[in-house]
């Protein structure tokens, strides 16, 4: 389907003139063509998705440009490139597998398991090859940590790339860092939803925002280990119950907003710096957020250096249900509410209290890219 508005759009600019050249005259423009509206359509999704990718970069000028050419030239001066036969794999046998003298890059000289191919049998290039001379121009523009973001079924690739890197630049000059990721499946009320690449049927990221929404979408993406499956049910995510956890975590921000919105309709403010006698909050449950608030710039710090963002989506849900069990116990024990009129002194504390609780729910999804919500 997708495709039909590229057809549309090239007989919009060259009428039917296509149709009569030979391939090495129409392909070009078709192509060209096809690329710039796939990557506006790309764009679009992403900004649906408020991602802003600021640097694409074409595999394809990597060859115009003789970047791969100038690149294996290099590595063949410093002695990494050599002609060599590769031994027969022991168990299955790679369908790109050859037994023939070939081009290859030394990468068992820096960690890995085989030497691997740069040139195929009919003299083109591996996609290896283009990996190689991609990861030297980003050295080459200054760049000392390297992180990759994969597909699960690439996990081969984690030491070749970390050869080429020291090969380039030197052991240990450049940091590689690789992130493998599993699979997302799509589930409708727990069935999976049925899709086929052969026959053009399948679900697009856009699909998935347009019906739940960017912060869902966002969210729940980053609620999981980027090496875990994610199984995606467009009813649960959308249900509001403890165990959506997009929804538990707005909530608790939400109804604190509506507790902070009633206090300063009865002329209560949270209490300010220095005010606030946070030596009243004495409750278990009152400690427990607490405790839970003084770590979170612990928590922000090391899922930083970690690169794993899915640790902040954890901190909020833990943080949401630490507050919901404290509003709940408030309804049994009046002494716990957060507004008790009689007591102007504990009810401005519980107020900046509060508030200190919303900030971190508030700053955790800013930081996630999702939009806290006032009111559900």
């Amino acid at each position: 389907e997708y495709l039909k508005a590229v057809g549309e759009a090239l007989a919009k600019e060259y009428g039917p003139s296509l149709r009569n050249l030979p391939e090495s005259e129409w392909l070009e423009p078709v192509r060209a063509k096809a690329i710039s509206m796939m990557m506006d359509l790309i764009r679009d999704d992403l900004a649906a998705l408020n991602i802003r990718q600021e640097v694409f970069f074409s595999e394809r000028s990597l060859h115009t440009s003789g970047a791969v050419a100038e690149t294996l030239a290099t590595l063949s001066k410093d002695g990494h490139v050599y002609q060599g036969r590769l031994d027969k794999p022991k168990g299955e046998v790679p369908e790109d597998w050859e037994d023939r003298e070939q081009t290859l890059f030394r990468a068992t000289a820096f960690g890995d398991d085989v030497d691997r191919p740069l040139l195929k049998s009919d003299g083109s290039y591996t996609y290896f090859a283009s990996d190689v001379a991609y990861s030297r121009d980003k050295i080459m523009r200054g760049f000392k940590q390297l992180i990759y973001i994969l597909g699960a079924d690439h996990g081969g690739y984690v030491k070749r790339l970390q050869a080429v890197a020291s090969a380039i630049a030197g052991e240990g000059k450049v940091q590689v860092i690789v992130r493998l990721c599993q699979l997302v499946k799509l589930f409708r009320n727990g069935e999976p939803v049925r899709m086929s690449k052969r026959a053009g049927e399948f679900v697009t990221l856009r699909d998935v925002v347009d019906e739940v929404g960017p912060d869902v979408v966002r969210f729940m993406m980053l609620y999981r280990k980027n090496e875990a499956p994610l199984d995606f049910d467009f009813a649960k995510v959308t249900e509001q119950s403890k165990d959506n956890p997009v929804f538990y975590v707005q909530y608790a921000h939400a109804r604190i907003s509506s507790v902070l919105r009633n206090a300063e309709s009865e002329g209560f403010i949270p209490a300010g710096p220095g005010e606030a006698q946070f030596n009243l909050l004495t409750d278990e449950a009152e400690l427990a957020v607490i405790r839970r608030m003084a770590a979170f710039p612990r928590l922000l710090e090391a899922a930083a250096l970690a690169h794993e963002p899915h640790r902040i989506s954890f901190y909020l849900y833990d943080l949401a249900s630490d507050f919901h069990a404290l509003w709940n116990k408030g309804k049994e024990a009046p002494h716990l509410r957060f507004i008790i009129p009689a007591e102007r002194q504990l009810t401005n504390t519980r107020i900046a209290f509060l508030a200190a609780i919303r900030y971190c729910l508030s700053n955790g999804l800013g930081i996630l890219g999702v939009t806290p919500v006032e009111e559900m």
